[in-house]
């Protein structure tokens, strides 16, 4: 009787692989002989600083860059992916951190638009019926019927996802999905994927947050100054491990309030007393928008993205009108007060986008760091500069605030990494020293070490008296660091608490226009 030999199993074909991808701009090798692998049926996370080279090889993959060296295969079949639109007709979908679709439009037209059969005369009924079966398949619900501008942020991402998949795309790649949404709003995203998952999708995942990897990846990728450190399952992987392979060396100690502050008797540095901000275009604005801050707190501001967050700030600087109510400002009511006076009376402000609000490009590191701050320099009664002067402080506070060497001084300014500029930026706002600081997102573009000092750097002037208002899309970090928390949504504030009496998941629900309920 013979006995049949078992032969093991083939281990599956990758769907989409990369063999020693390089990635050349001029001087700057964003990626150094990239392999990676990507299943059907995975979720595989891929891990990086800024500047790492992650999205450099996403695009890649997609097709929006093509590679300097290296080759790209499709189901074991080397293929080229010169442009997006033959990454989608290779079946390679990109859901971006800025959504791709028509505000004006329904969500059917926006679907429709995306298909690679659309005919001239299309049948609304009929692709309103696919994007239903793909809602109710995957967790997608959302309207057909909607204008896409008046959906949240959560349901314009499912759009996106439905674009791709009703599109035709096997291969999904998502550049920080979670960054729009709020904390109850990813578990969802994470059962969308594991539907996906389970239909034998591909998808690759960008993110930076660790319990998010643990929470939904198999897998998961390092990548380090654009080479990859390490391949593994998630299965055995700690944050712990994962952050030393990142940065590689121990994670920084995370920065976090020890104590809070008793404001009783002191006079507030910022009073929003009901001020209402119309704003026709994105129908937000502000609505009887109430809060102060006083010396020595950090405030923070939570809400998802475009809930009236940069309008709070620019009626604080008086770059928007407010229609009604009172703002204070170091006790005096500013309502006529130019940009200028309320610098010198001692406001400091790290906006939103660094490049457009935050500096002159044109100029160089230098020369960006002392703007309105010029006349301190100045020698001759102001018929010359003290540059050596300028450069010399430059140098010492750059140095002095981060971890890793301080961009160059001479470089325009335009042509820093977005970290970079970040760093240039908080490192010229705090260093003159204002009595209030408005913060929006301190944290954004910096790698976890610098991220962690400029958080420290807060902590340390909070303890010396600035008031603090931190805008943040990181609940973590406003948890992390904030005396008060403020919660936003449609420009109205929807719930005022101490980080310890309220918890992320309510912060979270709040932020999304619904309400608390505790049994």
């Amino acid at each position: 009787m013979l006995t049949q030999v078992q032969t093991p199993a083939s281990p599956p074909m990758p769907l989409l692989e990369a063999r020693g991808l390089v990635k050349q701009f001029g001087d700057l090798r964003a990626n150094d002989n990239v392999n990676i692998a990507i299943y059907p049926g995975e979720v595989h996370a891929i891990l990086g600083e800024n500047g790492a080279g992650k999205s450099t090889l996403m695009k890649m993959l997609y097709g929006f860059y093509q590679p300097t060296s290296g080759q790209i295969f499709l189901n074991g079949q080397p293929t080229t992916i010169n442009s997006p639109q033959d990454g989608r007709r290779l079946g390679i979908g990109m859901v971006f951190q800025n959504f791709t679709l028509i505000p004006a439009l329904t969500v059917i037209e926006n679907v429709a638009l995306f298909l690679p059969d659309l005919r001239a005369v299309f049948s609304q009924k009929e692709i309103e019926q696919r994007i239903k079966e793909a809602s109710a398949k995957y967790d997608l619900h959302v309207d057909p019927r909607a204008i896409v501008g008046e959906l949240s942020m959560g349901e314009q991402q499912k759009v996106e996802i439905l674009k791709i998949i009703l599109a035709g795309a096997r291969v999904l790649i998502f550049d920080e999905p979670t960054s729009v949404l709020a904390p109850h709003e990813v578990g969802g995203l994470f059962q969308v994927f594991n539907k996906l998952r389970a239909d034998g999708y591909a998808i690759l995942f960008i993110t930076h947050k660790m319990p998010e990897v643990m929470a939904v990846a198999d897998r998961i990728t390092v990548l380090r100054r654009g080479r990859i450190v390490e391949t593994m399952p998630v299965a055995g992987a700690t944050e712990t491990e994962l952050v030393t392979m990142l940065l590689g060396a121990a994670p920084p100690e995370a920065a976090r309030i020890t104590q809070t502050r008793d404001t009783t008797g002191q006079t507030p540095l910022l009073i929003f007393d009901r001020i209402t901000v119309p704003d026709e275009q994105t129908k937000v604005g502000l609505k009887e928008v109430t809060f102060q801050v006083f010396p020595g707190e950090i405030v923070g501001v939570a809400g998802v993205s475009g809930n009236g967050q940069q309008t709070l700030i620019e009626a604080a600087l008086g770059l928007r009108p407010h229609t009604a109510g009172t703002i204070h400002l170091m006790g005096e009511n500013v309502a006529n007060w130019p940009v200028e006076k309320k610098l010198q009376a001692g406001l400091g402000c790290i906006p939103e986008d660094p490049l457009l609000m935050g500096a002159v490009p044109g100029m160089r590191v230098y020369e960006n760091m002392i703007l309105g701050e010029q006349h301190k320099y100045a020698d001759q009664g102001g018929l010359s500069m003290n540059w050596k002067r300028v450069r010399d402080k430059a140098t010492q506070f750059l140095n002095s605030t981060f971890i890793s060497s301080a961009p160059r001084l001479e470089v325009m300014v335009e042509t820093l990494s977005g970290g970079n500029l970040q760093r240039v930026i908080i490192a010229r706002e705090v260093g003159r020293q204002p009595k209030l600081l408005i913060a929006y997102y301190v944290a954004r573009g910096l790698d976890i070490s610098n991220a962690e000092a400029a958080r420290r750097l807060l902590l340390k002037h909070r303890e010396q008296g600035m008031g603090i208002l931190l805008i943040s899309e990181d609940l973590d970090e406003l948890f992390a660091l904030s005396d008060r928390l403020l919660v936003m949504h449609h420009g109205h504030i929807v719930g005022t608490f101490r980080p310890q009496e309220t918890t992320a998941h309510d912060v979270g629900i709040l932020m999304t226009g619904g309400t608390i309920t505790h049994a």
